[in-house]
């Protein structure tokens, strides 16, 4: 039985404030959230809050108040009507019945997503690597494209990809003559694979509006010429769903089922890391994925690293173990974030950083 005032509960038993499955709370060192995974959404909360929710989950309001000796009687009503607000749960006499989201991630894919960066001087067989791609599952693949680009070069690394299995093309492209807006939608309209295009380099920044299929094309004035302009950690590049929560749980939420080929065909964990397993021209895919250390780093999760296990945010931020505060510790927090969990403050406060954030994402 549900009610939604606590007063027209069931005789036997008070109704207690549940929680919807898909809105889980997340403490950190000075606030907490409630992510939200099915609006793909968070809310800040205080700590006194998740409190509450975690470790007095399924008492009735009147035990809760007890609890805090009815010292915070008006807060705690006040708490229980911003989660009705917000539609974060609801007043339940029987919350057994709701059991919490299983968050356990699989995937039948040896590899989920992959990078494929590109240069001036690359010499890739765009063939032989989608078609390797393909055999390991791969859904989603960023080619980042370092130096100024024509539409041929982009098509053929699109041919490559026509027939094959990918969900999810996201294009980086330096800005050239040819790549105007007609044309990039053209381009997005002929292959429907294309999620994303991103114009670097460009005289002015430009966002055009998303096309029917759901393609972004955006121009940026951020010069993006090779794998150090990635790594950056910031709230606009936050992935609040199921997926990203769930991984981010047990696995590390950039490294983990990736793989990386490149602009000179070395065949990386991440394009700016030192380790090759081998160059694509002459190791294939599959014996690079096989080598004994190549998966070490996915399962470094953000409760393992330092700071980061202290922050709101570790579910839904994407991590980056190529740029560390300690290069000898790969356990040490993101170089490239700001973000103070015990301050909860970004230093200095900015805008979307300049360069590439990559984490492939197949729906």
């Amino acid at each position: 039985m549900t009610t939604s005032e606590p007063g027209a509960a069931s005789a036997n038993r008070e109704p207690v404030f549940t929680l919807f499955a898909c809105c889980i709370p997340v403490q950190g060192a000075r606030r907490s959230v409630v992510c939200d995974l099915q609006r793909q959404s968070f809310q800040f909360i205080p700590n006194g809050l998740y409190e509450i929710l975690s470790e007095h989950a399924g008492k009735t309001v009147a035990e809760i108040k007890a609890i805090y000796g009815h010292e915070y009687d008006e807060e705690i009503d006040e708490y229980f009507a911003f989660l009705l607000h917000h539609e974060f749960g609801f007043w339940s006499s029987d919350p057994e019945r709701f059991p919490a989201l299983d968050l356990a991630w699989e995937t039948p894919e040896r590899i989920t997503n992959a990078i494929l960066d590109v240069d001036e001087g690359s010499r890739h067989d765009y063939g032989a690597i989608l078609r390797q791609l393909d055999d390991l599952g791969c859904k989603a693949l960023e080619v980042r494209c370092f130096h100024r680009c024509s539409l041929r070069e982009l098509r053929a690394i699109l041919e490559a990809a026509r027939h094959g299995r990918l969900r999810s093309i996201d294009l980086l492209a330096g800005h050239g003559p040819e790549l105007t807006p007609d044309a990039l939608e053209g381009l997005a309209r002929e292959h429907p694979r294309i999620s994303r295009i991103v114009v670097h380099s460009a005289p002015e920044r430009r966002q055009m509006p998303p096309l029917r299929t759901g393609v972004t094309i955006e121009y940026r004035t951020e010069v993006i010429d090779s794998p150090r302009c990635c790594g950056q950690i910031h709230p606009g590049y936050f992935v609040v769903d199921f997926e990203t929560f769930a991984e981010g749980q047990k696995h590390n939420t950039c490294l983990n089922r990736k793989l990386s080929v490149d602009a000179r065909g070395e065949i990386k964990n991440c394009p700016s890391m030192t380790r090759s397993f081998g160059n694509v021209r002459e190791v294939s895919l599959h014996s690079a994925l096989a080598q004994r250390d190549f998966a070490a780093l996915w399962s470094i999760n953000k409760d393992q690293i330092a700071i980061c296990r202290d922050c709101e945010f570790r579910y839904v931020c994407t991590d980056c173990r190529a740029y560390l505060r300690d290069a000898a510790d790969l356990y040490s927090k993101p170089s490239k974030c700001t973000y103070d969990p015990y301050t909860a403050e970004w230093q200095p406060p900015a805008d979307v950083p300049a360069g590439i954030h990559t984490k492939g994402a197949p729906e």
